[in-house]
């Protein structure tokens, strides 16, 4: 493994040990050459994604998109790490045992949008907001009408 603050190509392995409920290894490493301290994770890949943008361009898939894509909607929001990385992991997994190699992006974001809506409704509309094309207020309105119906539905949750 490269080291990210010097560059060199060797690095050792320190510590391992499960990630992610078991879907991941986490190994802290140390560069022999600089000293530098640093993370990686292992995890198991079934199949190569692709991912097919509006515009018709294929991407390959990437995991540190999507957390990253969580991230922004959850910023400042009081929702646990790790229930971050469950969903994340759940949206990759279902992608990966769906059997489909080449994936819509809009499929994506609705997946998201799912699982955001379990984790947080203000990231959800921050997100929906993004991924909907929100130009009005109304638009705004009728989410946050949807979410309040839920709320009168199931005020459990």
């Amino acid at each position: 493994m490269r080291c990210p603050y010097c560059g060199s190509e060797d690095s050792q392995v320190k510590d391992s040990r499960p990630a992610e409920d078991g879907n991941a290894i986490r190994r802290r490493r140390i560069c022999p050459d600089c000293g530098g301290r640093f993370t990686t994770f292992e995890r198991v890949q079934l199949r190569e994604l692709m991912i097919i943008k509006k515009t018709g361009r294929k991407v390959p898939f990437d995991r540190d998109k999507l957390l990253r894509s969580f991230e922004i909607a959850l910023r400042k929001r009081p929702v646990d790490r790790d229930r971050i990385e469950r969903a994340v992991s759940g949206i990759v997994r279902r992608l990966e045992s769906s059997g489909e190699t080449e994936i819509p992006s809009e499929e994506i974001g609705l997946q998201v949008l799912e699982a955001l809506k379990s984790l947080d409704d203000v990231a959800f509309v921050r997100y929906a907001s993004v991924y909907r094309d929100f130009s009005h207020a109304e638009d705004f309105e009728k989410v946050i009408a949807e979410i309040s119906a839920k709320i009168a539905r199931d005020p459990g949750e």
